[in-house]
């Protein structure tokens, strides 16, 4: 719902004590942290932890992929838990980033107003510095892989500074985030091979298609706000007509991701875990409803299955061939 025009008298120590929109009820984050270290939980979305488990997913099909290339075995447990620690750092100072970028579009946003920056909970200047907190750290992630790994994470700050702006300019800001959100599958690859292939580049190419059918739903929860904000997204752009992208967009991601496969000689598991998620695509596609928005921001969440779906594909082909 658009609130230009809404007042809210209650002080910033009290929003702290409220829960955002979609956020998760009862998360730990807003029980157990401090009232002053909230903000900044929120600033990451620590009580909205789909956000990092798509970050992650494709870290661990780059992952377990290169190491069905190599042979098989067990994929490096280390450097799993490093993708893990790295995507909750930067998928925080990639939020953070986003809302310094959106501070004057969230607070006329129902679903928005209460984050940190417009509500009042932290300044630009204090969601500067934790940025640049977030930015170190991922960076000491970051150095512990070898150099070319190291170089081609690096290389995805730049997509990831532009898009907080695509959504002014394009209506397919869903792309770019794709570009972002995937870019994983060539850092996960890359840790074990140290430099890419055709196949890191396919598996990269159907992440970015998953992006677009999984944002593309998320989207339309707030396509009237921004419609009238003057805000772009694919919602708006495929409207009534968005059920057919979708599927096309998941189609795109499975055919991708079965290429990859294939071309890094994965035997019939991995092949089979796509075609489960496949399933779990089709699912989504039957219970999709642009009008609902409560059932849009269900299937968004639900994307984990379907990304763990075709991890566990990729681990087992890897653990048993």
């Amino acid at each position: 719902m658009y609130t230009a025009g809404m007042s809210d008298t209650s002080s910033p120590e009290e929003r702290a004590d409220r829960r955002v929109a979609d956020a998760l009820p009862d998360h730990w984050a807003d029980r157990v942290l401090p009232r002053a270290l909230r903000p900044y939980a929120r600033l990451m979305r620590l009580e909205r932890p789909i956000g990092w488990w798509l970050l992650l997913i494709p870290c661990l099909w780059g992952l377990c992929l290169g190491q069905i290339a190599l042979g098989g075995g067990l994929p490096s447990l280390w450097f799993a838990a490093l993708f893990l620690v790295g995507a909750i750092i930067m998928r925080g100072a990639g939020c953070t980033l986003n809302d310094i970028a959106d501070r004057n579009f969230d607070g006329l946003v129902e679903r928005t107003r209460l984050r940190p920056i417009p509500s009042g909970q932290v300044s630009v200047r204090q969601a500067f510095a934790f940025l640049v907190l977030l930015c170190l750290l991922g960076l000491a992630v970051l150095l512990q892989f070898n150099w070319f790994t190291v170089l081609t994470g690096a290389a995805s700050l730049v997509v990831v500074a532009i898009y907080p702006f695509m959504k002014r300019i394009t209506y397919w800001p869903q792309a770019v985030l794709g570009l972002a959100f995937n870019w994983g599958a060539l850092v996960g690859w890359t840790a074990v091979h140290g430099s890419l292939s055709a196949a890191p580049l396919l598996l990269y190419a159907g992440g970015i298609a998953w992006t677009l059918a999984y944002d593309t739903i998320y989207a339309h929860q707030d396509k009237e706000d921004d419609a009238l904000i003057g805000l772009k997204s694919t919602a708006l752009r495929f409207g009534g007509s968005t059920i057919w992208w979708l599927a096309l967009f998941f189609f795109l991601a499975l055919a991708l991701v079965d290429a990859a496969i294939w071309l890094a000689g994965g035997s019939l598991i991995a092949h089979v875990g796509v075609a489960a998620a496949g399933m779990h695509a089709a699912w989504q596609l039957a219970r999709f409803d642009h009008a609902n928005s409560a059932r849009c921001l269900e299937l968004f969440r639900s994307n984990r299955i379907f990304g763990l779906i075709i991890t566990l594909g990729l681990f087992l082909d890897s653990l048993i061939t």
